[in-house]
């Protein structure tokens, strides 16, 4: 290998060598983190020295660093980045260097990019390695296994990425969850041994991990190293940290494959997904800030974020022309830019036991179409959008009586049913043409600006063909094709990603759609969390969030309208309510509620999201700062009552130090239920200071009741 490789971009560092000893071997990671600087060629080697370590006893008589492909034969005691063989045969290959290109972009602190490709003869695999340090300072990588035997199959098993992590990140982070209560966060020592997150429901899941991080001990948001990694991938997947007994640390994932899932014959190529790494200097703030960055550098034409009023928990499938355009003339008052008609307008679907496949509009329901529901949303000046789930069926359907060999399964027996449903075989090429040509008439023949793309339940015993062979690869690829054509042939549709709420939230998915439905559950206390957690990987503007009817439909619990639009309001707004119920009082303030996200929406969808670490597990802090940190808005939350009587302060963290700010209340988030008899006197007159003593003094936060928030905003003088 020629001299080590230093790539640099926004205060990230990633240093590629040759392994000391085996210098035709594929790159190794001799450091990812921190940025070191202008480093010439002779520092760079002095580095490499200096990371080199010494045979110890009872060990390999020859030290070999590991490198990207981590293979057994050079010496790895951990989980290799290549499982598979040729019938018991090839299953440990130790891959010889046959190419190395790399792009610096020119200059340094533009990141960039390098694919090193190796060769096994004897195994009979070429293997291409693609990693790339983005301009958002994230690592990313793929890699490509290609079998080149001249007969028979390589059976891969796994083909996994993986990043090295320094001795002190000695805890683990991840997220757990259940469908209704996503992304619950938990916490680990990082010791020696595996810690594996497997996700073999199909799609990604509400317990999938979003992200696995390792960091210094006792890191939070706002401080700490954390080191952190993400598989964009919307099937099976595995992520994994481990440590070995010589001290080495990984950070690991990629697809997860069902057994004889890739069966790759001469010639044939398998290649994995993108996994992301994000590297924080200070906190899980950091890393966050990361993944929003590259986000919304992907999308830069991505409209404002309307405000929508989703008929869902407002009629259920209780739908008629009279009572929907009733409450699209309510949400038109409250200043609603997109009416969305959910589930229950297409043939047989008077409940969620029948009709899924059959996607035509219901001529019983919609004798004219949906032309006169339309042409009355645009009327009232709002964008249609409509929901679908085109991946489902259900066995009480026109489409599967038709076609039952449509259906995934493994051979001899149906899988069990989840509400109802199967999962349609869209890698038979009959089902996905049907399933693409029902979605694009659908589009050409109406105006319909927006589909909620649902997948309501995982994929067990997924097999195609009369076989069975497992299918979830074939099905996963499939999906992204399909909304790849239909955002080819209706480029200004937009589409969010909804799956049982908020199962299928991931970067893979996130490059074909523009919003992910958080969770099912919009009550919003379970959402603080939700969307507090959902955060860590995906920026406000992608993150639908409603405002639901008092009473929740999913907890039972009831809230004060401002409780439940404040939460709303930190994300990609929306309403599901029956506004037709609501008083003329709460339409009101709803409105206004309306107005200030529309006001808000360039600091909301274009800032930086911060969070406090809270002092009180109570009382939840945060908020988004303006890319100038000229202007903030920040929400103190009463999650729960708290342990003292009076609480304490609360830090705005973000700000610049160097500015002075107006620190005052933004209503209508200004006047929550107070437990203390006389407001907190900042709160009725504005404060004046620097931002140094709002980011470490702080203010005195309020005695507010449980469940309940104020806004706080900041702007400089």
């Amino acid at each position: 290998m020629p001299d080590p490789v230093h790539l640099r971009a926004a205060g990230v560092g990633l240093v590629l060598a040759a392994p000391q000893g085996a210098p035709d071997a594929l790159p190794s990671v001799v450091h990812w983190g921190a940025d070191l600087g202008d480093l010439d060629t002779v520092a760079l080697t002095h580095l490499c020295r200096a990371a080199e370590p010494a045979p110890v006893p009872n060990d390999f008589d020859r030290v070999v660093a590991p490198s990207l492909a981590r293979e057994h034969a050079a010496g790895w005691h951990g989980r290799p980045g290549l499982t598979g063989h040729r019938d018991g045969t090839a299953w440990s290959p130790w891959f010889r260097r046959t190419g190395l290109d790399v792009d610096d972009r020119g200059a340094p602190g533009r990141g960039g990019r390098v694919v090193a490709t190796g060769e096994d003869p004897e195994a009979g695999l070429a293997l291409r390695l693609e990693l790339e340090l983005t301009a958002e300072g994230l690592v990313r990588q793929r890699a490509a296994i290609t079998s080149t035997a001249s007969d028979g199959f390589f059976v891969l098993d796994a083909l996994t990425a993986t990043v090295p992590v320094p001795p002190v990140a000695t805890e683990l982070f991840d997220l757990a969850g259940r469908w209704g209560r996503e992304r619950a966060p938990q916490r680990l020592p990082f010791t020696v041994g595996a810690h594996s997150r497997e996700n073999r429901r199909g799609r990604t899941g509400p317990d999938a991990p979003l992200i696995l991080a390792a960091g210094t001990p006792g890191f939070g948001f706002r401080h700490g190293e954390v080191w952190a990694l993400h598989v964009a991938w919307s099937g099976n997947h595995r992520s994994y940290a481990e440590r070995l007994s010589t001290g080495d640390a990984v950070l690991g994932g990629g697809e997860l494959l069902l057994p004889g899932e890739v069966r790759l014959a001469p010639g044939e190529t398998y290649t994995t997904p993108w996994v992301y790494a994000a590297y924080g200097a200070t906190g899980l703030d950091a890393v966050a800030e990361r993944f929003h960055a590259h986000l919304r550098a992907g999308r830069p034409e991505l409209p404002p974020r309307p405000v929508v009023l989703n008929t869902w928990e407002a009629v259920y499938f209780d739908q008629d022309l009279e009572r929907l355009t009733e409450l699209a003339r309510a949400g038109a008052e409250a200043g609603v830019e997109r009416f969305v008609l959910d589930d229950g307008w297409f043939r047989h679907r008077r409940h969620d036991r029948a009709g899924l496949g059959d996607w035509y509009v219901d001529e019983d329901v919609w004798p004219k179409g949906l032309g006169p529901l339309i042409s009355t949303v645009h009327g009232l000046g709002m964008e249609f959008g409509l929901w679908v789930e085109p991946e489902m069926v259900n066995p009480d359907s026109d489409l599967a009586r038709a076609h039952p060999d449509w259906l995934l399964a493994t051979g001899g027996r149906q899988p069990l049913t989840s509400r109802h449903q199967q999962v349609l075989d869209l890698a038979v090429p009959g089902a996905y043409t049907y399933i693409l040509d029902r979605l694009d008439a659908l589009l050409t023949e109406y105006d319909i600006a927006y589909l909620k793309w649902d997948h309501n339940r995982d994929l067990l015993d997924a097999g195609h063909g009369p076989h069975g062979t497992p299918s979830v690869h074939a099905q996963t690829h499939a999906v992204y094709r399909l909304l790849d054509e239909l955002r080819a042939r209706h480029p200004r549709v937009e589409i969010e990603s909804c799956s049982s709420g908020g199962l299928r939230v991931d970067l893979g998915i996130l490059e074909r759609t523009d919003r992910v439905w958080a969770s099912d559950c919009i009550d919003p206390l379970e959402r603080q969390q939700i969307q507090r957690w959902t955060a860590q990987l995906v920026p406000p503007e992608f993150v639908g969030a409603h405002v639901g009817a008092p009473r929740s439909h999913t907890t039972g619990r009831t809230h004060d309208l401002s409780f439940r639009a404040g939460t709303a309001l930190f994300a990609s707004f929306g309403i599901e309510w029956d506004l037709t119920t609501a008083t003329p009082a709460e339409r009101a303030e709803l409105a206004r509620w309306v107005a200030l996200y529309k006001e808000l929406r360039p600091l909301l969808h274009g800032g930086t999201t911060v969070r406090d670490d809270a002092h009180d597990p109570a009382l939840a802090v945060h908020g988004v700062v303006a890319p100038d940190r000229r202007d903030a808005l920040f929400a103190l939350v009463q999650l729960d009552a708290p342990l003292t009587s009076v609480p304490g302060t609360v830090r705005l963290p973000g700000l610049d130090e160097d500015l002075t700010y107006r620190v005052s209340v933004q209503p209508p988030g200004d006047t929550p239920a107070l437990r203390q008899g006389q407001p907190t006197p900042w709160t009725t007159e504005p404060l004046v200071l620097g931002g140094a003593a709002l980011a470490r003094a702080g203010v005195r936060a309020p005695a507010l009741y449980p469940e309940q928030l104020l806004l706080v905003r900041a702007q400089a003088l």
